[in-house]
């Protein structure tokens, strides 16, 4: 298992209505090994299931140095050249961008990329992935502790923090006002998930995303054995 990334984006588009389907489609075909070409790895992919018109999606990098020539060649190459009119076409707005990082070494994804999807794979059920956004009031390397379990049973998949780094790849914002601890788990189904009370000191309001994978997204509730019979984790 890989652990991914030292550096996260958190990245929630607003389309047009109607639109969705067709920017899943363009991002599934074209957009993962475009990316992970470039050097990024695309974490996952997902529909949000409170809004209709809205697509969410995660990428990691080494660093932020990386991440910047990563983009540099992704949206300055061949793939992004010939699909960005139909993609940017979807969107009302992308600047809804979070910057995180691990809270700690053992708190960021971890991931198989042998369990990337296929181009030719059939859609089947990749549960549900939960994100919770917690806003904090004080800083966000004091951002307090989680149990690695919810009140449902679900495991923590990762725990990310604000990354305090100016981003110098200013085509592509991200918020400059946020200071947040987003804690993602996963369900195999929507229904059972069950939001919280907020009871932690610290935290003025949470923001709750309930996400479903795409086809061809890395990120999934109970990935499937690896190619060679062993099983991730």
């Amino acid at each position: 298992m890989e652990c991914c990334c030292p550096v996260v984006e958190l990245r929630q588009y607003t389309l047009h209505p109607g639109t969705r389907d067709t920017l899943v489609r363009i991002f599934d075909e074209h957009f993962v090994e475009g990316q992970e070409r470039c050097g990024m790895r695309v974490i996952g992919q997902f529909r949000d299931l409170d809004d209709p018109d809205r697509f969410v999606w995660l990428r990691g990098f080494a660093d932020m140095e990386a991440r910047t020539r990563a983009l540099e060649a992704f949206y300055g190459g061949p793939v992004w050249k010939e699909h960005s009119p139909a993609a940017n076409a979807t969107m009302v707005d992308h600047t809804n961008v979070l910057l995180l990082k691990p809270v700690s070494a053992a708190d960021g994804f971890r991931l198989d990329p042998r369990l990337q999807p296929g181009p030719e794979r059939p859609d089947t059920p990749g549960g549900v992935v939960i994100a919770t956004i917690d806003h904090l009031s004080g800083p966000a390397s004091s951002a307090p502790d989680v149990a690695r379990r919810d009140g449902s049973g679900a495991g923590v998949l990762a725990r990310l923090v604000t990354e305090p780094a100016r981003n110098p790849f200013v085509r592509l914002p991200v918020r400059e006002d946020a200071n947040v601890l987003v804690t993602f788990f996963s369900y195999a189904t929507a229904d059972a998930y069950r939001p919280a009370p907020i009871t932690t000191p610290g935290v003025p309001r949470r923001e709750h995303l309930r996400l479903e994978p795409t086809r061809r997204s890395l990120l999934r509730h109970a990935l499937p054995p690896l190619p060679s019979g062993e099983r991730a984790g």
